[in-house]
């Protein structure tokens, strides 16, 4: 009963081009009557007609097809083989491929043989193999016919399609339900919980909100992009962009030569003479740049002479640089 009334509705979807992808028992209810309600239509795919593909990798992995796990293209026939991973699942307590993780439940899922326990009747093996064909072409319901080929089979043979369709028959189970919001056909464990709304943490001005009047959901992408847009906060640009070294600063600081070399010396020292030129190690962006005045501009950190009676030091000392790098104070 609930596996026909389950691909009524998928031969209704079908024929609106449209494809579930989400077909598994927490997806599927019963109304206050205990006739099928599907839920969850948020990985449906529509516009999908004869002839036409999509390649996203959707669903839940146990009642996924294998062309959706290969990224090979899908159409409608994804849904029959998650119809046999469903009846499977209802005749023998699990679905047909499970694994000790993901990766494993895909790989058998692509590869292993499909185990039959053998109390199934005849008709039941029989269905399940057709729907579980990993080639999707010649999976039953893949052709033309679509839901009518699945209802055709000898294992619906006791089903009246046309009084189903109608609610006329009468279902196994139905609910007895004391108003419209009771819930004790669900488990306690959520039942008890506490319903908390989910948190608004969104900080956008009323202009900003504008934006998305009309509009019942916002994408989490959209709503960064707006909170971006509506920020006045400056952006701090590196000076790596603006100059061609790290170690050049913007504006260079300027040398001069005639003064401070005597300040290390004795107050009664009148003829100190500056210490011998050495030729520097410069190369491109850290080149002097000496001006017509005498003055020249220099970066930091200046760099050691490459040869002379100095002692080598990581940052030499002012007393100890040629003439024409004496610092204005």
């Amino acid at each position: 009963f609930y596996l026909a009334e389950i691909s009524m509705a998928l031969g209704h979807l079908h024929q609106k081009g449209i494809i579930y992808r989400d077909l598994k028992p927490e997806n599927i209810m019963l109304n206050h009557q205990g006739h099928v309600k599907l839920t969850d239509f948020g990985l449906c795919k529509e516009s999908i007609h004869d002839g036409t593909v999509t390649h996203t990798f959707c669903g839940t992995i146990e009642y996924m097809a294998p062309e959706i796990l290969m990224r090979s293209g899908h159409n409608r026939a994804v849904d029959w083989w998650s119809l046999g991973a469903l009846m499977y699942d209802m005749l023998t307590g699990a679905p047909p491929f499970t694994g000790e993780n993901r990766k494993k439940t895909i790989d058998k899922i692509l590869k292993c043989k499909l185990n039959l326990p053998p109390y199934l009747t005849q008709e039941a093996r029989d269905l399940l193999k057709k729907l579980l064909k990993r080639n999707a072409a010649s999976r039953l319901g893949a052709g033309p016919g679509d839901a009518g080929e699945v209802q055709a089979h000898a294992f619906f043979r006791h089903i009246n399609w046309d009084e189903l369709l109608a609610r006329k028959v009468e279902p196994p189970f139905k609910p007895l339900l004391q108003s419209e919001e009771d819930v004790s056909q669900f488990d306690s464990k959520f039942t008890r919980q506490t319903p908390v709304d989910s948190p608004d943490d969104s900080t956008l001005s009323e202009s900003a909100n504008q934006v998305f009047l009309g509009f019942t959901y916002v994408a989490p992408s959209v709503l960064e992009s707006v909170k971006e847009k509506f920020s006045f906060e400056p952006k701090i640009r590196s000076p790596r962009r603006f100059i061609g070294s790290p170690r050049t600063p913007v504006s260079p600081v300027k040398f001069s030569p005639g003064e401070f070399w005597g300040r290390g010396a004795s107050a009664g020292a009148s003829n100190t003479q500056p210490p011998v030129e050495y030729p520097m190690e410069t190369s491109g962006i850290e080149q002097m740049d000496v001006t017509v005045c005498g003055e020249a501009s220099a970066p930091l950190p200046i760099r050691q002479p490459n040869s002379g009676p100095y002692k080598k030091q990581a940052f030499p000392m002012i007393s100890k640089r040629p003439e024409h790098l004496r610092m204005n104070l």
